[in-house]
């Protein structure tokens, strides 16, 4: 799948490499995956598969590693993942308490080979992590790195919230004690940061926000009419109930009862997880004829500016409260206004872009009212894409964010 984490990251480390700061962004877990160059090293720490193996066998754990290796290559990941492979936290328990033990578990060897290969082979001044599901490494790390240690907080409760009981309590004791290890936490709203500043227990003067960083390059979209005989409504995040796809297919039925020329157009990845779920949406439209289409997710950077450029509004009306939101960035920088819920980055956003409106969270009733008055007001429409398409620009473009990050890692304080 796309992650937009991943995909942030990866511009992330190129902004700063542009600014002349040598960068090694080094994939955990899976590969990283990303619709412009990648700049992640092909090699994969931590890997998946064998994480979960070392978690679950006495016997693969005694493994010399050059037999285990082989399925921490990012073609092995790729390949296992079209298969029955599961990244529902609900079935990941046992394994996050695993990981978080770090040394003092069972992926103590995979651990110390990414502790050596920080310390003998990059030596870097800074090591930044992607989550707080790292914690398991830092024991280690300290002991033979002396530079500076940084952790993105970037939707970490989300997964936590979705581990069962005992799972979840006893892997945010641990990550409240072990987060206080870093030196810095970095976050890129300050909603965010309040929030986790509370949810992990890290005293506020130890963050720092970032804000978000797009390239503009190849956003071609401009502000202005689609078409004017319809009124295209897109969605374009990861299909899942988190991110509220189901609620904006009931405001569309209320809408589309009262505006027929209304459509709606969804992309983005669905999951195994989620098929069932989405089946279910899908049999709510079988009434809307040609209204409704799933375009799949686009592969490439041209085909989502593609689909961007064709909405007259984008929504992805999230039930969680969303720390980033990379897709109101993207879609106001191809001059397509926004519907989002008055929750968690959202305001902020908003706030700086001008470039949309808020409503009710997890009210179909108010966000079919919201999108009704774009399709019937155009004049207002066309401003919020204005407007949304200049100051996305101006406040969340690469340069804002690579001196804000220069600033901080280069800090001795």
């Amino acid at each position: 799948m796309f992650c937009g984490s991943c995909m942030h990251d990866n511009t992330w480390a190129r902004a700063m490499i542009d600014r002349g700061v040598e960068v090694s962004l080094l994939p955990a877990y899976t590969p990283v995956r990303v619709d412009e160059p990648n700049l992640s090293q092909q090699r994969v720490f931590l890997g998946g598969i064998n994480i979960y193996l070392a978690a679950r066998s006495r016997i693969w754990r005694a493994m010399p590693r050059f037999m285990t290796r082989l399925l921490d290559h990012p073609w092995v990941i790729n390949f296992s993942t079209k298969f029955a492979v599961s990244n529902d936290a609900h079935d990941l328990g046992e394994l996050t308490l695993a990981l978080l033990a770090g040394e003092q578990g069972p992926e103590k060897a995979a651990v110390h080979e990414l502790v050596t290969y920080f310390t003998n082979h990059l030596k870097p001044n800074v090591i930044c992590f992607s989550n707080a599901l790292m914690v398991g490494v830092l024991k280690t790390l300290r002991q033979q790195f002396r530079g500076k240690l940084y952790c993105v907080l970037q939707g970490d409760d989300i997964f936590l919230e979705e581990l069962v009981e005992p799972y979840r309590s006893q892997a945010l004791d641990i990550m409240r004690k072990r987060v206080q290890e870093f030196d810095g936490i970095i976050v890129h709203s300050k909603y965010y940061r309040d929030f986790m500043a509370d949810y992990l227990a890290i005293p506020l003067e130890k963050f720092h926000v970032i804000p978000l960083g797009i390239d503009m390059t190849g956003h071609t979209g401009m502000p202005g009419e689609r078409r004017f005989d319809e009124f295209t409504i897109g969605y374009f995040a990861r299909i899942c109930p988190e991110k509220g796809l189901h609620v904006l297919m009931e405001a569309f039925d209320l809408l589309h009862a009262r505006q027929p020329r209304a459509k709606l157009r969804v992309g983005g990845y669905l999951g195994p997880r989620d098929q069932t779920y989405f089946q279910k949406l899908s049999l709510r439209a079988n009434g809307w004829d040609d209204a409704f289409a799933h375009i799949g997710s686009p592969e490439t950077h041209a085909e989502k500016v593609a689909f961007l450029s064709s909405l007259d509004v984008l929504s992805v009306p999230t039930t969680y409260r969303e720390p980033k939101g990379l897709y109101v960035l993207e879609a106001l920088a191809n001059g397509t206004p926004v519907v989002q819920p008055r929750h968690g980055s959202f305001p902020e956003m908003l706030e700086q872009t001008r470039g949309g409106t808020l409503v009710e969270p997890d009210n179909p009733q108010a966000l079919a009212t919201a999108l009704e008055e774009l399709l019937l007001q155009k004049e207002r429409r066309l401003q919020y894409a204005r407007e949304g398409y200049d100051l996305v620009r101006q406040h969340y473009g690469l340069e804002e964010m690579a001196r804000r990050s220069i600033e901080i890692f280069s800090s001795n304080d």
